[in-house]
C-alpha cells in the first residue's frame, strides 16, 4: 500500500509539474517580449509607436487574419458564434460599467469603456496561439477583429460623444475577415505563393503588438490607485465570468471555448487610453487603470491559462 501511495503521489507531482511547465510555455513569450518593449522604451531606444501600429493594423493584422483563417478548419457556424462573443461581452460589461459609474457618480464615458474593451490584440491573440496552436489563433483573430471594429466604432462614439460607424466599414482587419469568409464559403483557395506572402507578413503582428504593449506600459503613469484598482479588477474578474457565461451560452467547446474566455478576461485595452487622451476624457485616470490591470493580469495569467487548458 505504501508503494502504491508513493507511486500515486509521484504521478500527481509529475502531472502538476507538467501542467506548470505547459502554462509557463504559454505565458513566457507574452511576458518576456512585453518586458523587452518596456526595457527598450525605458532606455529611450528609438521605437516609432505610430508606425508600428499602422504596420500591425494595415499589413500584419489583415495578412495574419487571412492566412490563419484560410489555412484553418474553422467552420462558418463556429466563426459566427466567435463573432457574437465580443458583441455580447461589450454589451454586458458596458451595462456593468454604466451601473458602477452611476453608483459612484462618475462619468460613464470614461469608466464604462475600460470594462468593455479587453486587450484582445496585444495579449490575447498571442496567448491563444501558444495555448491552443493554430486553431486557437484562428478563433483569437476572429474575436480580436470583431472587437477592433467595435472599439473603433462604439468605443470612439462613447469617447467622443458622437455616433461613429466608420470603423465598422473601414477597419482593414474586419475587411480581411469578411473577404476570408467569402473565399471559405465559395471554397476558393488562393495560390500558394499568396499564402506564403501573407504568412510572412502576418508573422509581424504578434511580436510587434507585444513590443508595443511593453513600450506603452513604460510611458503610462499611475496617478492614483483607489477606484482604479476596483475597475481594473472588474475588467479582469468580470471579463472572465462574463466570458465563461458567453462561451457556455453559445455552446462553444475546446479551443474555441478557451479562446473566448481568455480574450474576454484580458486587461484594459491600450487604445482605451489613446481615445481618452484624444478626446480629453481624464487620460491620467484611464492610464492608471490600463497599467494596473495589465500588471495584475501578468500575476493572474497562470490561473487563467491553467483553467482554459483544463476545460
Amino acid at each position: 500500500m505504501l508503494v502504491r501511495a508513493l507511486e500515486g503521489a509521484t504521478r500527481r507531482d509529475y502531472g502538476a509539474a507538467r501542467m506548470i511547465a505547459q502554462i509557463f510555455t504559454v505565458i513566457a513569450p507574452v511576458i518576456f517580449i512585453s518586458l523587452l518593449g518596456y526595457i527598450w522604451e525605458r532606455r529611450r531606444m528609438p521605437f516609432d509607436t505610430a508606425a508600428m501600429s499602422y504596420i500591425s493594423s494595415y499589413i500584419g493584422g489583415p495578412c495574419l487574419m487571412m492566412s490563419t483563417l484560410l489555412k484553418s478548419e474553422i467552420d462558418l457556424g463556429t466563426a459566427a458564434r466567435i463573432v457574437a462573443a465580443p458583441i455580447l461581452l461589450i454589451t454586458v460589461m458596458g451595462l456593468i460599467g454604466w451601473g458602477m459609474s452611476r453608483a459612484l457618480k462618475l462619468p460613464a464615458k470614461i469608466y464604462a469603456p475600460v470594462l468593455m474593451f479587453p486587450n484582445s490584440g496585444n495579449m490575447g491573440v498571442a496567448l491563444c496561439l501558444f495555448a491552443f496552436g493554430q486553431d486557437g489563433l484562428a478563433y483569437a483573430v476572429t474575436y480580436f477583429a470583431t472587437m477592433a471594429g467595435l472599439q473603433f466604432s462604439v468605443g470612439v462614439s462613447i469617447a467622443s460623444g458622437k455616433l461613429s460607424v466608420k470603423g465598422l466599414f473601414t477597419n482593414p482587419v474586419l475587411i480581411s475577415i469578411a473577404l476570408s469568409g467569402v473565399l471559405m464559403a465559395l471554397h476558393v483557395h488562393p495560390p500558394q505563393w499568396t499564402m506564403n506572402v501573407m504568412g510572412l507578413l502576418g508573422g509581424l503582428m504578434i511580436p510587434l503588438m507585444l513590443l508595443s504593449l511593453g513600450t506603452a506600459l513604460a510611458k503610462l503613469r499611475v496617478a492614483s490607485v483607489g477606484r482604479n484598482l476596483g475597475f481594473s479588477l472588474m475588467r479582469l474578474g468580470g471579463g472572465f465570468v462574463v466570458g465563461f457565461a458567453i462561451a457556455t451560452l453559445l455552446g462553444l467547446e475546446g479551443a474555441a471555448r478557451g479562446s473566448v474566455i481568455i480574450q474576454s478576461a484580458m486587461p484594459i485595452a491600450v487604445f482605451t487610453y489613446m481615445f481618452a487622451e484624444q478626446f480629453g476624457n481624464e487620460p491620467e485616470e484611464v492610464a492608471a487603470m490600463v497599467f494596473i490591470s495589465t500588471i495584475i493580469s501578468f500575476i493572474s495569467l497562470p490561473f487563467l491559462i491553467g483553467f482554459a487548458l483544463n476545460l
